[in-house]
């Protein structure tokens, strides 16, 4: 799907109080979720599941399968809040650093006036505290929830609590909190459109990332020329992963 069409989805989920689960993959999670079941099953809970990485968009054309444009996190996450600014809907703001959460509180308040946040809570808390977590965003009433906590601690919560929530439009942005409270630099365009943004990252903070790009780069490439060679057979989800789950 294009960006401008999950928005409308999103607008209709929101008007009709249905639930739709936005999920993003990119490289990395592509390697992770073949070793990572709960990682895997979370993400096929997705009513939606968008090419966040552009390398998955090109891996997708090598493939014969081609999608019609990448849809980074953190451009989805300004449309909709545009969207619930243009419509005065209400959000709520789950994960990061308490410091970076009400950096994002101060700059929705500034970009997106008409957003109404109507709670908001870090994204450091324990398993066992989920479900205290969980009933709070449903007593909130919310529209729209937007997580940002890594992989894959925000699909497993995505996964197991998304039904219940009451929240009608659930979108897993990553990192977009420290770039929308302006703590990260995003890549230029440029580095975009060449597929570089992580590289972009990776000199931001090349101690804590050039590890983690370099072999979860490397092990895509490899299965993406696996793939190329010898296809592998669809994936069969669970009974239970897909019971009750609404797909578009």
């Amino acid at each position: 799907m294009t960006a401008d069409e999950v928005v409308d989805l999103a607008d209709l989920a929101v008007r009709s109080r249905r639930r739709l689960l936005i999920g993003v993959v990119n490289a990395a999670k592509i390697v992770h979720l073949r070793s990572d079941p709960l990682l895997r099953e979370s993400l096929l809970e997705c009513d939606v599941l968008l090419a966040d990485g552009q390398s998955v968009v090109w891996a997708s054309r090598v493939l014969g399968q081609p999608l019609p444009e990448r849809v980074a996190g953190i451009d989805l996450f300004e449309q909709l809040l545009g969207l619930a600014d243009r419509d005065h809907r209400s959000v709520y703001l789950l994960g990061a650093r308490p410091s970076v959460l009400r950096a994002v509180e101060d700059a929705v308040e500034r970009r997106w006036p008409g957003v109404r946040v109507v709670g908001s809570r870090d994204g450091y808390f324990d398993a066992g505290d989920s479900d205290e977590v969980a009933a709070t965003i449903a007593s909130s009433g919310a529209d729209m929830l937007f997580i940002a906590m890594p992989s894959p601690k925000k699909e497993i919560f995505l996964g197991t609590h998304g039904a219940t929530l009451g929240v009608p439009v659930l979108h897993g942005v990553g990192g977009s909190f420290d770039v929308v409270g302006g703590i990260t630099k995003r890549a230029p365009e440029r580095w975009q459109r060449w597929g570089m943004e992580w590289l972009y990252r990776v000199l931001q903070e090349p101690g804590r990332l050039w590890r983690r790009y370099l072999t979860t780069n490397t092990a895509f490439v490899v299965l993406l020329v696996r793939e190329r060679l010898r296809r592998t057979r669809p994936y069969v989800p669970s009974t239970t992963a897909t019971e009750g789950t609404a797909h578009e």
